[in-house]
């Protein structure tokens, strides 16, 4: 039973000491002599002209995020796909349960007119 605990306890303590080394060394590596440039926020090497902040539509956020989420589960569904041949029967009613809600979701978003780019 000690012999589980002292593996706990080392990697609790792998754990803390890893994080802590490059913190300990940035503070005794990093530079001492501040001054206003240094201090400034670096973009690309030239200042900016006019409003910095540019503002972009929400909605090409969210049609990644639409995308990303289809595109993963679509590559969950190929094994699946592969060994149909060789699944029982429940396994085949989760898969078009799973279809179905993927099915859902996409007329969700096409209904809330999440998938135009206007």
């Amino acid at each position: 039973m000690q012999n589980s605990w002292l593996y706990i306890g080392l990697f609790l303590l792998v754990g803390i000491i890893f994080p802590v080394i490059p913190l300990v060394l940035s503070a005794l590596v990093a530079p001492k002599k501040p001054n206003p440039i240094k201090q400034s926020t670096y973009e690309c090497g030239m200042e900016t002209v006019g409003e910095s902040l540019v503002q972009f539509k929400a909605q090409y956020y969210i049609f990644a995020l639409i995308f990303l989420v289809f595109d993963v589960e679509t590559v969950f569904l190929f094994p699946w796909a592969v060994s149909l041949n060789v699944q029982p029967y429940f396994v085949v009613v989760e898969g078009i349960f799973f279809i179905m809600i993927l099915i859902a979701g996409l007329s969700y978003t096409w209904r809330k007119g999440m998938l135009e780019w206007v």
